[in-house]
């Protein structure tokens, strides 16, 4: 069988690997949880996995600005291979595999550029700054899926409910142009929105004032995603304060949290692709 196989990268402050981590073992994956210096310093090799998950946290404090200084050693700390682990992320991509990140570990991958890297570069293009409310915000949005998008996380997923827990989640764009492209190649794949599933720029609904009223990004391959809401804080109905009146209302309703279904959404499209291959490979033969 064509096991699913999922590294969550912890340390220097991350902390929900743990959930990250569960969300992939109920979505029916194998995972395993790696401290970032098994990478850089002893060699852990990522590409024996299928996704490189960053969670969420506070790397390094948020000390710079978030997921700055972690993405600083990602993108500069020398491998013994002599390259560096973000030449290593883009290899993983090139061969046909997935990065994932909630919250930091999306401020993280816009910090390398791989979200929403339109010019292939791996240049920032976008960056994450304090929620307009200068306050953390710790609480519960609506998010719709923009149509268009094209990333396997988010398929037949219309609007989802999840918790947003940060200090600096307002999307701002480098300039006109690459907005533009985001929109055109509808890479701005998740949007707050209402209750009816409109989207929203009105406080609180938009938590943190991000243009476009992104909540989050995919690269134009759908292979990264990565989004302020933490969908891994959401994998049980019991994970929602209201799952009491919900279950009243509709005694039927699936106790599997709405986040769950972004990670069994990528868990089983690499599944049906690892199956895909094997059976390409032994026609051939």
């Amino acid at each position: 069988m064509n096991e699913v196989k999922s590294l969550v990268i912890t340390g220097f402050g991350i902390n929900c690997e743990e959930e990250t981590n569960a969300a992939y073992l109920l979505a029916g994956a194998q995972s395993e949880i790696v401290h970032l210096n098994d990478i850089l310093l002893k060699g852990f090799n990522i590409h024996a996995f299928d996704i490189v998950n960053f969670p969420g946290g506070f790397s390094f404090g948020d000390d710079i600005s978030s997921g700055k200084v972690l993405a600083n050693k990602i993108k500069y700390k020398q491998l013994a291979s002599g390259t560096t682990l973000l030449q290593e992320l883009l290899r993983f991509l090139v061969s046909g595999k997935y990065i994932f990140g909630a919250c930091n570990g999306f401020q993280v991958l816009v910090k390398l550029g791989l979200l929403p890297n339109i010019n292939s570069l791996a240049d920032q293009e976008v960056t994450l700054m304090r929620n307009n409310s200068g306050k953390y915000e710790d609480r519960w949005v609506y998010c719709r899926v923009n149509p268009g998008a094209n990333t396997p996380f988010l398929k037949g997923i219309d609007r989802i409910a999840l918790p947003v827990r940060h200090g600096e989640g307002k999307l701002v764009i480098k300039n006109e142009d690459i907005k533009q492209q985001i929109i055109a190649q509808h890479l701005n794949c998740l949007s707050y929105c209402d209750e009816h599933g409109n989207p929203t720029d009105e406080y609180p609904k938009n938590p943190n004032g991000a243009e476009l009223n992104c909540a989050g990004l995919t690269n134009p391959s759908g292979q990264v995603f990565g989004l302020m809401p933490h969908p891994e804080a959401y994998l049980s109905l019991y994970n929602h304060p209201n799952w009491g009146q919900m279950k009243r209302q509709n005694r039927h309703i699936s106790e599997e949290g709405e986040g769950l279904a972004i990670f069994k959404n990528i868990v089983q499209h690499i599944h049906r692709t690892k199956n895909t291959i094997n059976i390409a490979g032994s026609a051939a033969s």
